[in-house]
């Protein structure tokens, strides 16, 4: 190739704040970066981009299990390494202190599917999945809806459990319905039987969870062994069923928040095309929500002057009205000079319920 022709790949940081148990599937795990690759492969042939895209990985264990000191360390070595934007951290509990990072020693911009406003600003950027006060309305919709006026509560000891209960008060008191228990329960895994026996006791028609959602794990065995089987909701912790079969199991029988409808034609197409590439056809949030993320990075790299985190950042903000693949028909993906969150319309968030058999 000539001297004039070649150009170094543009960085992408993909900070992932999580890290995934042992044996989970390796083509899940290659999911995670699949529909980057499509699309910024996609982007160079059909000229949008005129340099390839590397993407630069790290997977850290941030909170609720690890630490927030573990994800800033991580955004600032892909600092390092020179690239120009970071998806991630995802995480509420991780996002806010690493928003104060970006701001006060980064300056490079970075786009999160954290579902907190506190997260937004100069540099940060959202295409939340979900959102700690869009959700709790949604809850309040779904419940008023089916005629249940006396719920209970499960909230997470954490910014992202207390923040969701603050909102659903408010949205249950607009909706004419009554919490007659909230109790807090651990953000990880453990016993939760005391918690679930005082919604019981208090006569609660419908559980709501409020949090991340491995605190959810023992809440089904403590339903079966009170023989209760009351209808529950959560938010977008009903997507952490595809991390492994205990997570799988403890959202059984739960109605959740999704961004994967099979009704969306953008989707669809968009999975055609992972198909005949992978050879695979991966029917579930995270495919989908990573193409609109890598969907409005391409853009933004195309439309950044100069090709600098300032330029992306600024590009970013010039992105509007994109079909976007997640979430119902019709849904956009649009940003501006102060518009960081960037789904739009009604229909970005859709309410799925894994049935108690798990098949459907």
């Amino acid at each position: 190739m000539a001297y004039e022709s070649s150009a170094e790949p543009i960085k992408l940081g993909y900070l992932f704040d999580f890290v995934l148990p042992d044996g989970y599937p390796e083509e899940m795990r290659h999911d995670l970066t699949r529909s980057f690759e499509l699309v910024f492969d996609d982007g160079l042939e059909q000229g949008i981009i005129d340099r390839p895209v590397e993407i630069v990985f790290r997977e850290v264990e941030g909170l609720p299990k690890g630490t927030v000191k573990a994800v800033i360390d991580a955004y600032g070595e892909l600092v390092d390494e020179g690239c120009l934007a970071v998806f991630g951290p995802a995480i509420t509990d991780n996002c806010v202190p690493t928003r104060e990072a970006i701001e006060q020693r980064f300056h490079v911009p970075a786009i999160s599917v954290t579902g907190s406003e506190e997260w937004l600003g100069e540099w940060t950027f959202s295409l939340s999945m979900g959102s700690m006060t869009d959700e709790p309305i949604f809850w309040a919709h779904l419940l008023d809806k089916a005629g249940h006026r006396d719920v209970g509560v499960l909230a997470e000891q954490s910014l992202v459990g207390q923040s969701y209960l603050a909102n659903f008060r408010a949205a249950c008191k607009a909706a004419g319905i009554r919490i007659v228990a909230e109790e807090t329960i651990p953000q990880t895994a453990q016993d939760t039987s005391a918690a679930v026996r005082k919604l019981h006791e208090a006569k609660a028609e419908a559980i709501v969870h409020c949090g991340f959602g491995f605190g959810i794990v023992f809440v089904n065995p403590a339903l079966e062994e009170l023989g209760w089987d009351p209808p529950r909701y959560l938010g977008t912790a009903f997507q952490n069923a595809w991390i492994n079969p205990i997570m799988w199991n403890a959202i059984l029988g739960w109605t959740g928040i999704d961004q994967y409808d099979e009704g969306n034609p953008v989707g669809q197409e968009f999975l055609d095309r992972f198909a005949a590439r992978y050879g695979r056809r991966p029917e579930y949030c995270v495919p989908v929500v990573n193409r609109d993320l890598a969907t409005v990075l391409l853009h933004a790299f195309a439309d950044a002057r100069p090709l600098s985190p300032r330029g992306v950042k600024e590009a970013l903000e010039r992105v509007k009205l994109l079909p976007a693949a997640s979430g119902a028909p019709g849904t956009r993906l649009s940003f501006g000079n102060w518009t960081r969150r960037g789904w739009v319309g009604a229909g970005y968030l859709v309410a799925r319920r894994l049935d108690p058999d798990g098949t459907t």
